[in-house]
């Protein structure tokens, strides 16, 4: 895509406000997880290459228009500072107003500047445009790298294109890339989904028009099975779940779902409670399943090892528990033998990869969220409809 290409966009020397997503989990004022800080760094240092000043933005936590003190940036800064130790970085106390523009404007030296967290402003959430022409009026370029937000309609992510000329950064056009991978894919395609949740129903709907096989493990399962007359037990299942997949499983293309054949099950929600592997229709009254069972990893296996595509969505079990994490880890391992193009996405999907070291047995892992299962349902994503629209309007 030509217009998410910031490589070819004229941003020399110019004052670009980088709308970023550094989210991130922080215990005793300190960030546990930085992996959404790191996937910023090639486009600033894109962005200094190019003699650019640089005005990174973007929100922490849920403030809701207030300004709280433990959500200040702080802490961020301190972070940049370590990742751009020879860069000067200014940090604001707010992010709108005359004068930081004036300080923007004036500074000789400084290249990185950080704004205050955008949603100590109600108006952020609520895509005012007043408050975006505040923002935009602190630069001359407005670059998107944070796709993970881009699902929403917010100021600093859709308003803000109405008056900036705007780009994709680096990671943003990364994942539009793999993810249209996934949309439009090399057959044959599997889409490996699990999870504890079954109101994904657009994307379930999007994976059995674009694969051949859609494997299901997680507790996805269990509605699927409930639905077939099956007796779940204790396993995670609700009622709105199992009408749903009793109107997916009416679908034609429902005979491509692959439902486990066994599963790891235990009497009670503990760590250390026993487990036994039972088959998928033997499951007892007071027992839970909290993982496929081997002969499951097997027949997933079998189904991969044929793959061009693999698009994967969701563990396969109760990961955090080391008993019940056999299905994700071998699963997830297997996949290092699989020649593909080989698609992750989703906030637990990640989280289980990183844990069990598989980062290299993949293509491409979103760091999106709900933004990129939002992609991959086929929705429309108000932060990439905006960048399209400020392309064909205000491009320089």
């Amino acid at each position: 895509m030509k217009i998410f290409s910031l490589r070819k966009f004229p941003v020399r020397n110019k004052t670009v406000l980088l709308r970023v997503d550094y989210n991130v989990p922080i215990e005793n004022n300190k960030i546990k997880d930085n992996t959404k800080i790191l996937t910023s760094i090639p486009t600033i240092k894109f962005l200094l290459k190019q003699n650019c000043k640089i005005i990174i933005a973007t929100h922490l936590g849920r403030p809701e228009g207030q300004v709280i003190k433990e959500l200040r940036l702080n802490v961020i800064k301190n972070s940049l500072k370590k990742l751009f130790p020879k860069e000067n970085i200014v940090k604001f106390n707010d992010c709108i107003g005359k004068e930081i523009k004036l300080k923007i404007k004036n500074a000789k030296t400084t290249k990185i500047f950080l704004l205050e967290n955008l949603r100590f402003y109600e108006e952020e959430q609520n895509n005012h445009p007043a408050f975006a022409h505040s923002l935009a009026e602190l630069a001359n370029i407005y670059v998107n790298e944070s796709f993970s937000v881009s699902h929403r309609k917010e100021a600093s992510i859709e308003a803000i294109t109405n008056f900036l000329p705007s780009i994709a950064g680096l990671q943003f056009e990364k994942e539009i890339f793999y993810l249209n991978k996934a949309l439009k894919p090399k057959k044959p395609a599997i889409w490996l989904m699990g999870g504890a949740k079954l109101d994904k129903v657009d994307l379930i709907k999007q994976s059995l028009s674009k694969s051949n096989k859609v494997l299901i493990g997680g507790a996805l399962a269990f509605s699927f099975l409930k639905a077939k007359g099956y007796k779940v037990g204790l396993s995670k299942v609700d009622s709105t779940s199992t009408i749903i997949a009793k109107k997916i499983l009416k679908k034609w293309s429902s005979r491509k779902l692959v439902l486990p054949l066994d599963f790891i099950v235990t009497n009670k929600f503990n760590s250390r409670a026993k487990e036994e592997i039972v088959k998928f229709n033997q499951i007892k009254q007071g027992q839970i399943a909290l993982d496929i069972g081997p002969e499951t990893i097997k027949l997933f296996c079998k189904h991969l090892i044929k793959a061009k595509t693999i698009v994967w969505n969701g563990p396969m079990g109760y990961f955090e528990w080391s008993k019940y994490s056999k299905g994700t880890k071998e699963v997830g391992r297997f996949l290092g033998k699989v020649n593909a193009n080989k698609i992750a996405g989703g906030g637990e999907t990640s989280e289980a990869i990183h844990r069990f070291h598989l980062t290299h047995n993949l293509t491409h892992i979103s760091t999106a969220g709900g933004a990129s299962l939002t992609f991959l349902s086929g929705k429309e994503m108000p932060g990439i409809k905006a960048l399209e629209r400020s392309y064909k309007k205000l491009k320089p």
